[in-house]
């Protein structure tokens, strides 16, 4: 009979939350165990952010190089190596997994590699290399993650498509890669593959790119997508797919569009890790997608359990889960923090890239909730002509009757970082009148805050 080991805190996967939560614990003098099957440090650092956006910046490098004569620099015959890529994204996933090894090491955290699952409630059997072991935890939090979800296409799961992690290790350049799907991975992955050489088509479902942002936002990237050589193919139902990716496969949709490509990307959608994982045992509830159910803290339907993370229906980002464990720490110590405190910030690491803090309009108009808007383009940013970064936007959205910003979206260079000083702003309970009149250091893309909250207009009398 296995002997079971107890611990004091039970981390049930090693994504952004549960790790940190783990190595918290383990210095406050817990006693922690942290089972994992095998991705130290997570999925983030191993498969998804981490090795994309690496991946993504040699390709911007790539693109760089083919407009160096804008600069004044000749540089001619460029081209790319995929497989000096691909070293270079495992090298910084490596280096990567060591800091978090290192970091575990030095919490004194006990890590269980291996495939587990619940036998009974707050228990957990993994199957290690050298056996199985079976451990309990006075408190266990699940933090399992998602994987790439492949639909249920005709023809589809017979095609062997690649998913983000598979596109992520390849030595060959495909000819030419369809991708399904047009959200945040599609258009990433789609556009650096353009970059590195490949033809590429993206296949998507509705009827315009990023379809929870405003229409201009769409629009705009349908058009730099375009520009760029990436083919996109909007509003393509019922697909069908035939052949097998890495031989040549075909995609065709209800309307008789048909698309070719040697290598086929699912990028539709994600499911949760928690299927025949034995939650049924552990008294732990998840809706009909599979979620686990939690309350506002986090907290499981089975006591002294709490999930975090995607695996909790929490926002696919890395530092939202962060946040959850903030979440989690706070309720362990009998603190209020919930998650419908928080409004979580957001990038696409497309070039340019896009980012939005808080509401659009098209939320507000959902809601029947007045505003005021204001508009720039990036091409009046000084910054943006001396970097030749002149594509995309800024958008403010502020109260109709009250200075309060209810939200921002850029696309552009540096977006990301933009975005922060407006979300800083906004939890400090600013009005929009600081970025207005705020000095910032010229020549920056951060001034274009300036120039982006001058155009507010009045409150409406009606208001």
């Amino acid at each position: 009979m296995t002997q079971i080991e107890n611990y004091d805190i039970l981390v049930f996967g090693g994504g952004k939350a549960g790790k940190t939560l783990a190595m918290d614990q383990s210095k406050a003098g817990k006693k922690v165990a942290v089972v994992e099957a095998g991705m130290i440090g997570g999925s983030c650092i191993n498969v998804a952010c981490i090795p994309s956006k690496t991946l993504i910046r040699s390709a911007e490098m790539t693109h760089l190089a083919r407009q160096m004569n804008e600069f004044g620099v000749v540089a001619d015959n460029v081209r790319n190596n995929l497989v000096h890529a691909r070293d270079r994204t495992a090298r910084v996933v490596a280096e990567m997994v060591a800091t978090n090894q290192a970091g575990f090491d030095a919490s004194g955290l006990s890590l269980i590699l291996g495939r587990g699952r619940f036998v009974g409630p707050k228990t957990i059997e993994v199957q290690t290399e050298s056996g199985p072991r079976t451990v309990t935890g006075d408190q266990v939090f699940i933090n399992l993650g998602t994987s790439a979800d492949v639909p249920n296409i005709p023809g589809l799961a017979a095609a062997n498509p690649i998913t983000h992690v598979e596109a992520l290790q390849l030595g060959d350049l495909p000819a030419r890669l369809v991708v399904i799907g047009g959200g945040y991975i599609g258009m990433e992955l789609g556009q650096a593959f353009r970059r590195l050489g490949a033809e590429v088509v993206i296949v998507e479902r509705a009827a315009r790119l990023a379809p929870r942002e405003d229409p201009d936002v769409g629009e705009a990237i349908l058009k730099i997508l375009s520009e760029e050589g990436v083919e996109v193919a909007l509003s393509a139902f019922d697909l069908q797919v035939s052949g097998r990716s890495g031989e040549g496969v075909t995609v065709r949709s209800a309307d008789g569009r048909s698309f070719e490509g040697s290598h086929i990307l699912v990028a539709s959608g994600r499911k949760p890790n928690t299927f025949g994982i034995g939650l049924d045992l552990a008294g732990v509830d998840t809706d009909e997608r599979g979620f686990i159910k939690v309350d506002g803290q986090l907290r499981t339907s089975a006591p002294g359990a709490w999930a975090m993370g995607e695996v909790a229906g929490t926002p696919m980002f890395t530092h939202a889960s962060l946040d959850d464990y903030r979440i989690v720490k706070s309720a362990m110590a009998g603190g209020t923090r919930n998650t419908s405190d928080r409004i979580i910030p957001y990038c696409v690491f497309i070039d340019p890239e896009f980012a939005r803090i808080g509401s659009n309009e098209s939320d507000l108009n959902k809601e029947g909730t007045p505003y005021r808007v204001a508009k720039l383009p990036m091409d009046v940013i000084p910054r943006a002509r001396t970097l030749s970064h002149r594509k995309g936007f800024m958008k403010a959205i502020i109260a109709a009757d009250s200075d309060t910003i209810l939200g921002f979206s850029m696309l552009g260079t540096s977006a990301g970082e933009v975005m922060s000083v407006v979300q800083m702003a906004m939890l400090g309970g600013l009005s929009f009148t600081a970025l207005r009149d705020g000095i910032f250091a010229h020549p920056t893309i951060a001034e274009g805050l300036n120039m982006l909250f001058a155009n507010v207009t009045a409150p409406s009398k009606a208001a």
